[in-house]
């Protein structure tokens, strides 16, 4: 029989594996933008700013259904149609014109949201509590792992063979690791219960759930502003980089992937500080600070700026911006209900993806009347910085039931 630290690992191997492969799925068309916006008749940060807004009402959409066909199905189940769903949407965004784009993304987004809360339920009963931060954490830098081999292979094929072609090879990788982890599935999907209710209490139960926990309702309405920040950061940066600064789109998809490279490490350091102190609050309190002034320094760059001075800020941004999700998760992992965890993670990631829906059309629409990105980072900083100084305040106990 396996030790404990091995099922964790495995189980820690497969979900972030899953993680990696939908991120560089909801990355890709952003990622192409300066060159697929021509074929589609729109300008790159209008299409940026749309797709990515319904990659994630998709996933928002995803997550508050998604409780029950986890408990009914598995999470490795759950995931590998996750893939699936990304892997059709990608093929569906290469038909073109603009309104299937835009269904299109909403596609991955179905894709994308049920990853979090079926990879929570398999963690959660597969890691010991100690280590409840870091795991979430390590498991979470699938997200940066994603957006830096995005960052790196997505430029490179649509150079070598155009957006089109890249988009398909990028669904076909998806369907390849929802076929990998297929092994895993006997052990992590053990506890599925077939006759298990999909909507107990209704579709909208699990924002319920989280809500009327007061130790959770701050948190999660807080990250609605950390995912706004590091989505614009992610989604935008690569564009801004181009159109304003004036790189090439291989530098300025390196200069991601360095943002998506501090974002790993990043996820890794915060959760092994917030295990080490156990205030995983205040840790998330300073990530906003911290996230604020890195936004603020994003804003200042310019066409003489000297590479290496962007790829510093960028690795600082994607460190902050990027790395408080494992914190996140586990919190709301160890306070909700053991039984509940699916449920209150959907719930969750339905606010942070409120977050995610909402700012980048409004970020586009700031560059659309200022002419300037720099609108845009002045007021994510504002926004990261304020739930900064909220999360300072310590919230009221809730004991974990279940």
């Amino acid at each position: 029989m396996s030790s404990p630290a091995a099922i964790t690992a495995t189980a820690l191997a497969a979900t972030l594996a899953v993680q990696a492969l939908v991120t560089i799925a909801s990355l890709a068309m952003p990622i192409m933008a300066p060159h697929s916006a021509p074929d589609l008749d729109t300008a790159p940060s209008a299409l940026v700013g749309a797709y990515s807004a319904f990659v994630y009402v998709g996933a928002l959409t995803a997550t508050l259904f998604c409780g029950g066909f986890v408990v009914r199905h598995g999470g490795i189940r759950l995931s590998q149609a996750a893939l699936a769903v990304a892997s059709l949407g990608l093929a569906l965004a290469t038909a073109g014109p603009w309104p299937l784009v835009m269904a299109a993304a909403l596609v991955v987004g179905l894709g994308y949201g049920p990853t979090t809360p079926a990879s929570s339920h398999i963690l959660s009963r597969h890691t010991s509590p100690r280590l409840m931060s870091l795991v979430f954490s390590i498991k979470q830098t699938g997200v940066p792992v994603g957006g830096m081999i995005a960052g790196a292979l997505v430029p490179a094929l649509v150079l070598a063979y155009g957006w089109r072609a890249a988009a398909w090879i990028v669904g076909l990788i998806c369907l390849a690791g929802a076929l990998a982890i297929e092994p895993t599935r006997r052990r992590f999907d053990a506890d599925r219960e077939p006759r298990a209710l999909l909507f107990r209490g209704g579709v909208i139960e699990p924002l319920r759930l989280v809500l009327r926990a007061p130790a959770l309702r701050t948190l999660v309405l807080t990250s609605a502003t950390f995912s706004a920040t590091q989505q614009c950061m992610t989604a935008f940066l690569v564009t801004y980089l181009v159109t304003e600064i004036g790189l090439g789109l291989v530098e300025a998809g390196l200069v991601l992937s360095i943002s998506q490279a501090g974002g790993i490490a990043g996820r890794v350091f915060w959760g092994a500080v917030a295990d080490w102190t156990a205030r995983a609050r205040l840790v998330l309190a300073v990530l906003g600070l911290l996230m604020a002034s890195a936004a603020t320094a994003t804003a200042f760059f310019a066409g003489g700026s000297p590479f290496w001075a962007i790829a510093l800020v960028a690795a600082a941004f994607g460190a902050t911006a990027v790395g408080w999700n494992g914190v996140f998760l586990a919190e709301v992992a160890r306070i909700a209900p053991r039984a509940e965890t699916s449920r209150a993670t959907g719930g969750a990631l339905t606010v942070t993806f409120t977050g995610v829906v909402v700012s980048p059309p409004l970020f586009g629409v700031l560059v659309a009347l200022t002419g300037t990105y720099t609108t845009g980072f002045f007021v994510l900083a504002a926004g990261a910085a304020l739930s900064g100084l909220i999360l300072l305040r310590p919230p009221p106990l809730t004991p974990r039931g279940g």
